[in-house]
């Protein structure tokens, strides 16, 4: 982790906020728009779905987080709450698509994923 602390140093913090807005945005849209593709059927096998689902949701919630502004608790919880949001609502929208559905257990994975992340976040900018 010195690593992103030391890299994270180096880039404005203005820019790095615009990325992580862009984030925030693009990935339930690249979400709810390609989760509708006929492709999007059964495009990861189990467990690696599963593995999907948290990264994705971990990347979503640290993104949220840093492009709130907010520090410590406030900004992981902002960041989990978001993300765990996008997730339930991204799981109810498959229910209504040809071919998929709606997981609660994906949900959880979406949970894990998201807890890491905003974790994540939190860290980094505490260490800023």
């Amino acid at each position: 982790m010195l690593v992103f602390t030391v890299v994270l140093k180096k880039v404005p913090e203005r820019a790095l906020r615009a990325a992580a807005v862009l984030l925030a945005v693009g990935l339930p849209v690249g979400l709810y728009v390609g989760g509708a593709q006929p492709v999007a059927v059964d495009l990861f096998p189990w467990p690696w779905g599963k593995l999907v689902h948290s990264v994705t949701f971990a990347l979503l919630a640290a993104a949220i987080g840093y492009a709130s502004g907010l520090r410590g608790w406030s900004m992981l919880l902002a960041g989990f709450a978001g993300s765990v949001g996008v997730g339930a609502l991204d799981e109810w929208h498959q229910m209504y698509l040809p071919g998929r559905h709606g997981q609660l257990s994906d949900v959880g994975f979406d949970a894990i994923g998201a807890a890491v992340g905003a974790w994540i976040a939190a860290w980094l900018r505490s260490s800023q």
